[in-house]
């Protein structure tokens, strides 16, 4: 790839694996300077390892999303390694618990709001400072789940913060276009991630809340395999560019087709 975005600085939350990780590198390719931020920042030392193989750019800062403190001051330190922002991928999050509404404690149902929404909300308020003079492009991370899918039974803590995080993309692309900051989300469906780690399924729970649905055979969309993050990076690539320089508060659904039987 041509460094088409050289000199553009992009952070990127949720940096050190899956589509955060391919992200980076597509980025990276690409010319652009890439902030990864990690919970724990020994988690993205190998993306950086990788991006440095191609003669890229990247600097690891170390935050949990959804402390504003930390996640502050990652986005701060990595505007004064790098001297400016331009595109900002939201993209952390947790699926977090899965089980029927009765079951799901409070602190649970925190955990997963906060992680997903807020986080998103934090790392978005402490961007715009830094993109208002010279304008950019944020991509949040939602999903199929909470809005365009609502079979996912157990997920209503996940579903409410995908929703949620669409809400807020599009109340903040209004709110600033007046910058030229552009905010777009990506929904994607099943891809091939380590998101499971971060999934806890109450399966004994679970029995009692299944509707039973029997698929039409060979209701799969396109080969009937997962998407992989290299997918999901080349539409991140394509609404961070100037390509999609007309594009804001659009949801933007990749699953192949899945969520439309």
């Amino acid at each position: 790839m041509t460094q088409v975005m050289k000199n553009r600085v992009a952070i990127i939350t949720g940096a050190s694996s899956g589509i955060g990780k391919a992200t980076a590198i597509q980025f990276a390719k690409a010319g652009v300077k890439v902030g990864l931020i990690d919970i724990k920042e020994e988690n993205a030392e190998s993306v950086k390892n990788e991006i440095d193989k191609i003669k890229g750019h990247a600097y690891i800062a170390e935050a949990d999303i959804k402390n504003a403190e930390q996640i502050k001051g990652a986005i701060d330190s990595i505007v004064d390694k790098f001297g400016r922002l331009d595109i900002v991928f939201a993209n952390a999050g947790i699926n977090g618990i899965v089980a029927p509404i009765e079951d799901i404690t409070p602190e649970e149902w925190d955990q997963t709001l906060e992680t997903n929404l807020k986080g998103t909300f934090l790392t978005t308020k402490y961007a715009i400072p830094h993109m208002k003079k010279k304008g950019g492009s944020i991509i949040l991370t939602s999903s199929i789940n909470g809005n365009r899918k609502f079979s996912g039974f157990g997920m209503s803590a996940y579903s409410s913060s995908k929703a949620g995080q669409m809400a807020f993309g599009k109340m903040a692309a209004l709110e600033l276009s007046n910058y030229k900051i552009r905010v777009n989300v990506i929904c994607p469906g099943w891809i091939k991630t380590n998101i499971g780690e971060n999934t806890f399924k109450e399966e004994d729970n679970l029995e009692k809340i299944k509707i039973p649905v029997e698929y039409p055979e060979g209701a799969q969309p396109l080969d009937g395999k997962p998407g992989t993050p290299e997918q999901v990076a080349e539409l991140v690539y394509f609404l961070g560019s100037d390509a999609s320089n007309h594009i804001s508060g659009t949801e933007v659904y990749i699953d192949g087709a899945s969520t439309l039987l």
